[in-house]
């Protein structure tokens, strides 16, 4: 099994300068605007991904 992704920027200031918050699994801290967040998966689409090719339709 692989390593968890970590957030690469604060959602809210686009910092790159986060570190784990103590509250556990999911929980970052930024520095630079002083917030912690969570992240959190919910789950995969049951319908997934649709694309919208309207170009590709000779209407």
């Amino acid at each position: 099994m692989s390593e968890r992704a970590a957030p690469f920027y604060c959602p809210y200031c686009g910092d790159e300068d986060l570190r784990p918050h103590e509250a556990g699994h999911g929980a970052w801290e930024c520095a630079s605007c002083n917030r912690a967040f969570q992240l959190k998966f919910l789950g995969l689409l049951t319908q997934g991904l649709q694309r919208n090719d309207v170009a590709g339709q000779g209407t």
